[in-house]
């Protein structure tokens, strides 16, 4: 046997979803198979959460990796795309529709449930044909739990586990989540078991997101119930009893906006295609961003820069474009004027 074999190398695709809360990354094999994923907080500093994924995700691929494409979503996208030199830079509705479809193919309904903002997506055909994001009210989102968490002394880690435990669960008004807290508090001091206050925040959470996004839409099953939220048992629980039919969890539901981009990577690249990837070694440059105000014109916007190792990588927030460069990583400039 020939002991000097070079093993081939692991052709991968990767997708960064970067969202205020969590950054996710997600590396696929040419068949759409998830080689490694990881999940971590944002921190408020989305470029340092970018660079320590990346770090993360190759230690958890064994051996030699070529990659061939690199996709970025979520609300720091456009960022996320200059600092790890992306080929595709897609929104979120479709990064996790694609996701949603890949798992269960016929899928009608996104509910997807991060920690600052909520997404219901409707699908027919594969096809997203309506879509509703809540990014103002904090009671239809992750936070909300993370906050009542907080007030039981209780980890939203162990939510789930409680609320399955409940068995009629409490009301509680969870259209603001002052009032929510309040009642619960209410709630409290009667003396209701924990795991009735629990289940009861879940339900309040469910009817906030339904109240908010659904407004007469009608979600018709299958239904895949994706994101951070979607690992509590509890909500999974009061979405099935306000719906009145069972929803699918993905087994990789907290990465799949990160599988979604990555999957519509590879369709993207050709085999003869060249990717921006900066490097697995993206995870040790100094990036740093800076902000000014354009004089060019009465707008005075401000345009957000970002630099790598004193260099100018990009320049967007302009109106009218004059700033925006090319994102390769040798040949950036500021336009003058």
């Amino acid at each position: 046997m020939n002991q000097f074999i070079i093993p081939s190398m692991k052709k991968a695709f990767l997708g960064i979803d970067v969202g205020s809360v969590s950054t996710n990354l997600a590396a696929l094999n040419e068949r759409g198979e998830l080689l490694a994923s990881v999940y971590l907080r944002t921190g408020g500093n989305p470029i340092r959460a970018v660079q320590k994924g990346i770090a993360l995700l190759r230690e958890r691929i064994p051996g030699e990796i070529d990659v061939r494409g690199v996709g970025a979503t979520g609300s720091a996208r456009y960022l996320t795309g200059v600092v790890a030199g992306a080929d595709l830079i897609k929104n979120e509705i479709t990064s996790h529709a694609v996701a949603a479809a890949y798992v269960v193919p016929d899928v009608r309904t996104v509910i997807e449930i991060g920690g600052q903002d909520s997404k219901l997506i409707v699908l027919r055909d594969g096809m997203v044909t309506d879509f509703a994001m809540n990014t103002v009210c904090a009671a239809g989102t992750g936070s909300f739990l993370d906050h009542q968490s907080a007030r039981l002394c209780i980890p939203v880690e162990d939510f789930g586990a409680l609320a399955l435990k409940a068995k009629n669960g409490v009301h509680i008004a969870g259209r603001c989540s002052v009032f929510a807290e309040s009642d619960m508090i209410h709630k409290q001091q009667m003396g209701y078991p924990v795991e009735e206050i629990v289940l009861g925040l879940c339900r309040a959470l469910v009817r906030n997101y339904l109240n908010n996004l659904a407004k007469g839409r009608k979600l018709s099953p299958p239904v895949v119930f994706q994101g951070g939220v979607a690992a509590n048992a509890g909500m999974k629980r009061a979405f099935e009893e306000a719906l009145g039919f069972e929803i699918t969890v993905p087994k990789h539901h907290d990465v799949m906006g990160a599988i979604g981009v990555a999957l519509l990577t590879m369709e993207e690249m050709t085999p003869w295609s060249q990717t921006k990837f900066r490097g697995f070694s993206l995870s040790e440059l100094d990036y740093s961003t800076s902000s000014f105000f354009c004089t060019g014109c009465s707008n005075s916007c401000e345009v957000v820069k970002i630099k790598v190792e004193k260099k100018t990588l990009a320049c967007w927030g302009g109106r009218c474009g004059k700033w925006e460069l090319d994102l390769e990583f040798e040949g950036s400039r500021i336009p003058r004027g």
